[in-house]
């Protein structure tokens, strides 16, 4: 089985996402718009939480194994 958990952060990000939006939409009465700056918030953590996943294997696989770079 692989051990790739690159895929987890997309969906986690998405729900983190539209809880925040719904909470800005309820707060300010248009839960529709909420829910839709919730997706595109949720959108952008998820593939910036991917993009630092990715870096991290990356660093992992440096000479030494430390994740450090000299």
């Amino acid at each position: 089985m692989s051990d790739n958990r690159n895929g987890a952060f997309l969906p986690l990000g998405m729900g983190v996402g539209i809880a925040i939006g719904v909470a800005l939409g309820a707060a300010l009465d248009n839960v529709g718009l909420g829910i839709a700056l919730g997706v595109a918030i949720g959108a952008g953590l998820g593939v910036s939480g991917m993009a630092m996943g990715k870096k991290k294997k990356d660093d992992d696989k440096t000479p030494g194994g430390d994740g450090q770079r000299d």
